[in-house]
């Protein structure tokens, strides 16, 4: 066993979750394969153990279905009253989850997990009555089924016939502290059954004929193994990790199977699956991509096929990089400690050497190593072998033919240029100082023009070194022997540098296709995040899909009745000519891939995947690939697979945004209108009755002349607050839909102080009113008519709020940019209500008070402010009262007038 040092990350992350895991309580669940097995009588038993050790334990619930065994166990332990229920004319006995946070025990029993509890609960399910113990630091012992475990809810309906409605997430068992399997043979557990130990007797022959079938049971138990063994399993991989154990520990029934022989690919991918289905085990398979191997079409294209049958037949497929495939299958393999791998016979080789199997076997001793015998070829293997080969020369496409030949005629070209160059420099320069130039001509072939290159120039350029610098000169004879030598070194450096150098060029450009991908997706979700509409997300991801696939791609969306069309009038959504509809029709239905490279519809020239949430179905997205390998390897139908989700997510996000929007815009005109309802019908209601009421007074009754005009005097008070109420709601409509046109002009303040204490004479007679100016005779530049509604609207809301005899104060404080209008009393002031608000429509501060109006005195003051390019403030003052703060800006220097046109202002 080799321990090694733990990854600072994992360990840090480790600490941070075992600190999370501290503050909570500890969660132990007594599991089995069915009813009766004795799960809860276990979990009785430990809890009483604990108990006598001196914790303190409480029964929460438990569920003893009839059975007296369960039942007297339970009263040997203190437990908690139940919680009652009362639904549909019965009472339900549910477990107290409040009562038990008060009781606060060190350890509670908490029978079935699965349970669903009774409307009215708290929670749902009592898995989260748990939940929120352990997270109050109580911890719990629980039981369960595994028929209860979502994961496997469809299997056991298959294998019962019976679908079981109470199930929980598989996370909740997955995360529990400690799992104890209580395990019980089948024809036990039915001789429990038939003596009534598990349930009443009527209902014991009911389930004997249904669920509790022996060959239901049999598959249960196995079911409670297995998912116990693999929890197991996981504890034991976890283990491995923080201890950083790197040998292979064969506990577990592992196959992998190496693709690295293209010619054996199908063969061990079905061997393996064999394999894998005898020993019951989990299966990967696995392509190594190394400097050395020739991606040719042909290997390209079968290594695809095989691991798309991989992937069909269940196995879970990884695409590995690096320099030795041993090393690489070597780390895989304990990685996932797997202690089988599948290889394919090495082929007999002209050279001597380790083959794979020999090297793997050399670094991981600890793993059985299974050979697939490799067989004869005959004609048809001899022919895609030259097939191959012709692929790989190029010798198939015309383009590629003039490339390799422009590539071998520089790599001829190369080491006769430096001759030239040398040939002046022939018995001044020694010749390893030539022989250098020489290996400097073979490392630029290599890295220009690819290994095929490099392996001629480095043999052309021996040869003219021997050629034209060694004596006898101008002759490939040798006079001194020692050359041989010289001659045989030179050849291995350069063949061994224009390798090197070849597959230094081969990484590079494989590592810059993955960066590219990786960028282009990092890109991808990127912009598709920042999209702010739906069209801009199609956009995005048409063009990013486009240069990333190299193919023609659309988005094809469904329209009101749910068949998908093709965008009309949206050149940004993307362009694909023959983009069959019903196929995609069939994709959007099924929610499943069809088209090129698929076993649906491969003939249907594009490729169609579905655009899908967990919540709904948005449309498909089809491509046209330019090439047909450009989703040649299962690595990148997994990337267009994460680039489709990431466009579905993105199409969901922003149709939710759409609609939380709207939602909101609709609340807001719903609460406008109630608010203005509301407001109008009390404000109209309020005077109309007093103008009703004086009216049929003055109809039907003789009054002295006194009392006339004291009624004619209140319907005229009431038709003015009438007539200021429609006037506004009229002068909020203007203002917000623009058609309020300003006649800004250079204004005396005396003027428009002194209108808006006339407008409002009467009112301020019960208070004292003060006006405060600079010396001389101020302008303001401002609509007159709306700056004297803005003043009026201020101080009629002041004369509402303050009570008779309180002081006002209108002053003006002036700026060289702009001027200060402030009104100021000494009232009760805006109280708690945020200073902002009072200016939204239909805000009152005292919306319970009795005072009139609708809430837009001060909207429409806003309004005004704004339009003149000023603002309005409200604020507490600090000796009490409310101080509102109108600001206007000056649009040039502010004419002076002559200081004795002043007309003084008295007080009221």
């Amino acid at each position: 066993m080799t321990d090694l040092r733990p990854d600072p990350d994992a360990l840090l992350a480790r600490v941070q979750a075992e600190a999370a895991r501290a503050c909570r309580g500890r969660l132990k669940i007594f599991f089995g394969a069915a009813a009766g097995v004795g799960k809860t009588c276990a979990m009785l038993e430990a809890g009483r153990a604990r108990l006598q050790a001196g914790v303190d334990v409480l029964v929460g619930v438990v569920e003893t279905h009839g059975r007296s065994e369960t039942a007297l166990l339970a009263a040997t332990l203190p437990r908690l009253p139940v919680k009652r229920i009362p639904y549909r004319g019965t009472v339900l006995q549910e477990f107290d989850l409040d009562a038990a946070l008060a009781r606060h025990p060190a350890l509670i029993l908490v029978d079935e997990l699965a349970h669903a509890n009774a409307p009215g609960s708290r929670h749902l399910k009592r898995w989260q009555d748990v939940d929120e113990l352990l997270a109050a630091g109580i911890d719990v012992y629980t039981t369960l089924n595994v028929q209860h475990l979502e994961s496997l809810n469809d299997v056991v309906g298959g294998i019962t016939g019976i679908r079981v409605a109470e199930t929980l997430p598989d996370w909740v068992f997955d995360e529990a502290d400690d799992v104890e399997l209580i395990d019980l043979p089948v024809d036990e557990l039915l001789a429990r059954l038939s003596a009534g130990k598990v349930y009443l007797p009527e209902q014991a022959a009911r389930a004997s004929q249904h669920f509790f079938r022996k060959g239901n049971l049999i598959a249960l138990r196995e079911l409670a193994l297995r998912r116990t063994a693999d929890r197991v399993d996981a504890q034991m991989r976890d283990y491995r990790d923080h201890a950083a154990i790197r040998d292979v520990w064969a506990v577990n029934e592992g196959v992998l199977v190496a693709l690295l022989d293209v010619a054996e690919a199908e063969r061990l991918v079905r061997a393996g699956k064999r394999l894998a289905e005898r020993l019951k085990a989990a299966w990967h398979v696995v392509s190594v991509e190394t400097p050395s191997t020739r991606r040719t079409a042909h290997r390209r294209e079968a290594l695809a096929a095989a691991l798309r049958l991989a992937e069909s037949l269940g196995a879970v497929v990884h695409t590995l990089a690096g320099i030795d495939p041993a090393d690489e299958l070597a780390g895989f393999a304990r990685s996932h400690n797997i202690g089988r791998v599948v290889l394919a016979q090495a082929p007999r080789r002209w050279m001597p050497g380790r083959t794979l199997a020999e090297r793997l076997a050399e670094r991981a001793d600890d793993i059985d190593l299974i050979l697939l015998a490799r067989r004869e070829r005959g004609p048809a293997g001899l022919t895609a072998l030259l097939a191959a080969s012709r692929d790989y020369l190029g010798l198939s496409r015309e383009a590629e033919t003039r490339r390799r030949h422009i590539s071998l005629g520089w790599a001829a070209a190369i080491p006769a240029g430096v001759t030239l160059l040398a040939w002046p420099l022939r018995g001044v320069a020694e010749p390893i100082n030539l022989i250098m130039l020489y290996l400097l001509a073979v490392v630029g072939v290599a890295y220009r023009y690819g290994p095929g290159a490099a392996s001629l120039a480095s043999v052309l350029s021996v040869a003219a070194f021997d050629f034209f610098f060694v004596p006898p000169h101008l002759t490939f004879a040798v006079s001194d022997t020692q050359y041989l030598f010289t001659f045989a070194v030179m050849l291995a450096v350069a063949l061994t540098i224009s390798h090197l150098t070849g597959n230094m060029r081969r990484q590079a450009r494989e590592a810059g296709f993955r960066e590219r991908r990786t960028g282009l997706l990092y890109s991808l979700v990127r912009s598709l995040a920042q999209a702010p509409s739906e069209d801009a997300v199609i956009r995005l991801a048409v063009r990013e899909l486009a240069e990333s696939f190299q193919a023609q791609a659309v988005v094809l969306l469904p329209d009101a009745s749910g068949r998908l069309v093709y965008p009309a009038g949206a050149s940004g959504h993307g362009s694909l000519h023959g983009a069959d509809l019903g196929v995609a029709q069939w994709v959007f239905d099924r929610g499943e891939r069809a088209g090129t490279g698929t076993a649906t519809l491969p003939s249907s020239g594009a490729l169609f995947v579905p655009l899908a949430t967990p919540s709904a179905r948005l449309g498909v997205l089809a491509l046209s690939l330019n090439s047909g390998e450009a989703l040649a390897l299962p690595e990148e139908h997994r990337l267009l697979d994460t680039c489709a989700t990431q466009l579905a997510l993105a199409l969901e996000r922003v149709r939710l945004a759409e609609a939380g929007e709207q939602a909101r815009l609709a609340s807001e005109s719903e609460r406008l209108r109630n608010s203005l309802l509301t407001s109008i019908s009390h404000d109209l209601r309020t005077p109309l009755a007093g103008i009703i009421g004086a009216a049929s007074t003055l109809a039907t009754r003789e009054l002295a002349p006194d009392a006339r005009a004291a009624l004619a005097a209140g319907i005229e008070t009431e038709a003015e607050r009438m007539a200021r109420l429609i006037t506004s709601v009229l002068d909020m409509a203007r203002l917000e839909a623009g058609a309020v046109r300003l006649s800004p002009e250079w204004l005396p303040l005396e003027e428009v102080f002194g209108a808006a204490r006339h407008a409002l004479a009467s009112r301020l007679a019960a208070h004292v009113f003060h006006v405060e100016l600079p010396p001389g005779l101020p302008m303001v530049y401002a609509d007159s008519r709306l700056l004297e509604r803005v003043l009026v609207n201020l101080l009629d809301n002041a004369l509402k709020y303050t009570p008779a005899g309180s002081t006002l104060t209108l002053s003006a404080r002036l700026y060289p940019a702009y001027t200060d209008l402030v009104l100021e009393d000494d009232g009760p002031g805006l109280g708690s209500a945020t200073p902002e608000r009072l200016f939204d429509k239909f805000q009152r501060a005292r919306p319970e008070g009795n005072e009139g109006g609708v809430g837009l005195g001060l909207a429409i003051c806003r309004a005004i402010a704004e339009a003149h390019g000023g603002h309005i403030r409200a604020e507490n003052r600090p000796e009490g009262g409310a101080r509102f703060i109108l600001t206007l800006p000056h649009p040039g220097p502010r004419p002076e007038l002559d200081a004795s046109a002043n007309l003084p202002l008295g007080e009221p």
